[in-house]
């Protein structure tokens, strides 16, 4: 079982850094571009939109919304544009590339967080 998982998140890493090289392919239609660049942002944040302190909430969303949006991505984009950013990821992730992270990911899940603190001080106000 650890063995499957294991292939799994090797998997899914493998397709969050396709779906990085496809968001900049002119082959991929623009909804999947926006999808694809939401998706990374989001995999590769610093910050969660859930943090993993919450018991089970806190990875249940890493364990979700990210598998989600490569899904949704992976059927959305042509397959022929997922097979050549998908050896562009691969030779890339040979090369043991440093780890990435997202400051517009970050700028994201921030704004969520503040736009919902002050929509909760605006109704506790009242």
């Amino acid at each position: 079982m650890l063995q499957s998982l294991t292939a799994w998140a090797t998997r899914l890493k493998r397709d969050v850094v396709t779906l990085m090289f496809a968001s900049h392919d002119p082959a991929t239609p623009l909804l999947a571009k926006f999808l694809a660049l939401a998706t990374v942002a989001y995999a590769l944040s610093p910050v969660d939109l859930i943090p993993d302190f919450i018991p089970v909430l806190g990875y249940l969303d890493d364990l979700v919304v990210v598998p989600l949006g490569v899904w949704l991505c992976l059927r959305l984009i042509p397959k022929a544009v997922i097979e050549v950013n998908r050896r562009k990821a691969e030779v890339w992730l040979a090369g043991k590339p440093v780890k990435q992270s997202s400051m517009v990911g970050l700028a994201t899940i921030l704004a969520i967080w503040a736009l919902c603190a002050w929509l909760l001080w605006r109704w506790l106000a009242r």
